[in-house]
């Protein structure tokens, strides 16, 4: 189902889910290369494939004086720092068609937000790159309906597909996680991610700022794992409070390692089925 490509020079052997893991968006230099120093020394001794996440701008904020990002040429090339510095692939989100090059010159995975999951430009343009697109399942779609995605970008040439559920919208300031999407997009030949961060989100608040629910973060992983995810996305961040994008849903990132070794335990138990 998955090609190993991504994760050349990484030890799979353990047959475990892969990690998509960082903080929301690139805040500086020190933050992103700290962050990532920890959870690839934890990859490394738990086995678990590494891809490092981190948006290079954040384009969907609810206030104009939200923190959107530090340039996106300079967010980028911090993160090429990362690659050089752990030889781990990296993920970040593009926000339109014409960012994709653009990124792809940085990044080894392109992210379309869960917004932007239906549109047709970004889509073609991420898979013209050549690079992998993992898509989010938009919390409006049924998982069923993921099915035009991936074919919009397999028609444009390009077979390097993932998916990633962030759950659906339930009521204004919640969402829910419907576990049977996992097994319903893998029968599309394509691996499945589950959001384990954004997943927690409580959006449309009053205040404009995102609430979380982050202590449930355990919670929602163990599940997909259960039910045979492919991987999983956590963001992850040294001082949650503080962030400057998502804190609120954010795992701090010294209780990452505990329960990686949690879900690794319970990722071998379900091998055997």
């Amino acid at each position: 189902m998955f090609s190993t490509e991504l994760f050349a020079g990484q030890d799979s052997s353990a047959n475990n889910f892969f990690l998509m893991a960082g903080p929301c968006v690139v805040e500086g230099e020190k933050v992103v290369m700290d962050t990532a120093e920890k959870i690839v020394a934890i990859c490394e001794r738990l086995k678990v494939p590494l891809v490092f996440k981190a948006s290079y701008r954040k384009a969907n904020r609810s206030r104009l004086d939200s923190f959107s990002g530090i340039g996106d040429i300079p967010a980028l090339k911090i993160l090429s720092k990362v690659k050089e510095a752990f030889g781990v692939p990296l993920v970040t989100d593009i926000h339109a068609a014409d960012e994709a090059e653009m990124a792809s010159e940085y990044v080894d995975v392109l992210q379309i937000p869960a917004f932007l999951c239906r549109q047709t430009d970004i889509l073609i343009a991420a898979a013209n790159t050549g690079k992998y697109v993992n898509v989010k399942k938009g919390q409006f779609l049924s998982p069923e309906s993921m099915r035009f995605a991936v074919d919009k970008i397999q028609q444009s040439g390009n077979e390097k597909v993932i998916l990633t559920d962030r759950g659906t919208m339930f009521g204004y300031h919640d969402l829910v996680v419907d576990y049977r999407a996992i097994p319903i997009m893998q029968q599309m030949n394509v691996p499945v991610v589950l959001d384990c961060t954004h997943s927690l989100q409580q959006p449309n608040q009053a205040s404009g700022v995102t609430g979380g629910n982050p202590q449930m973060i355990e919670t929602i992983a163990r599940a997909g794992i259960a039910v045979g995810a492919d991987g999983l996305f956590i963001e992850t961040h040294p001082d949650p409070a503080h962030a400057k994008s998502d804190g609120a849903n954010m795992l701090n990132l010294a209780l990452l390692e505990p329960l990686l070794e949690r879900l690794v335990q319970l990722r071998q138990v379900v091998n055997k089925w």
